[in-house]
C-alpha cells in the first residue's frame, strides 16, 4: 500500500514558477513509477509526466520545455517543476504510483491546485 500527498500548490502569476511535491508513504516507493496528471475546470485529465524507477523521466510533448519532474528516493519524494507559467496551466496537479506504468497507476493522490492568473 503506498499513501500519496501532494503540496507546493497555490496562486501564482504569469510567468512564475512553481515545484509540485508528491511525498509517499508505504514500501518500496523507489520500486514504483510516479506520473503527475492536471485536470483544469471542465475537462479531462491529462498526463504530465512520468519518472520511472531509476529516474528515467517522459514528459508530454508540450510541456516539455518547462516542466521537469524529478525525484529524490531517500526522501520519498516525486517533484514536478513548472516554470513560466501561464492561466492555461491553472489545473488540479495530481501524482499517481504505478508499479507497472503499462497496466495502470495503482495510487493516487488528492491533488493539489494550481491557479494561474494573467
Amino acid at each position: 500500500q503506498v499513501q500519496l500527498e501532494e503540496s507546493g500548490g497555490g496562486l501564482v502569476r504569469t510567468g512564475d514558477s512553481l515545484r509540485l511535491s508528491c511525498a509517499a508513504s508505504g514500501r518500496a516507493f523507489s520500486s514504483y513509477s510516479v506520473g503527475w496528471f492536471r485536470q483544469a475546470p471542465g475537462k479531462v485529465r491529462e498526463f504530465v509526466g512520468v519518472v520511472h524507477s531509476g529516474g528515467r523521466t517522459a514528459m508530454e510533448y508540450s510541456l516539455k520545455d518547462r516542466f521537469t519532474i524529478s525525484r529524490d528516493d531517500a526522501k520519498n519524494t516525486a517533484f514536478l517543476q513548472m516554470n513560466n507559467l501561464s492561466p492555461e496551466d491553472t489545473a488540479v496537479y495530481y501524482c499517481a504510483a504505478a508499479m507497472a506504468v503499462i497496466r495502470g497507476y495503482d495510487y493516487w493522490g488528492r491533488g493539489t491546485q494550481v491557479t494561474v492568473s494573467s
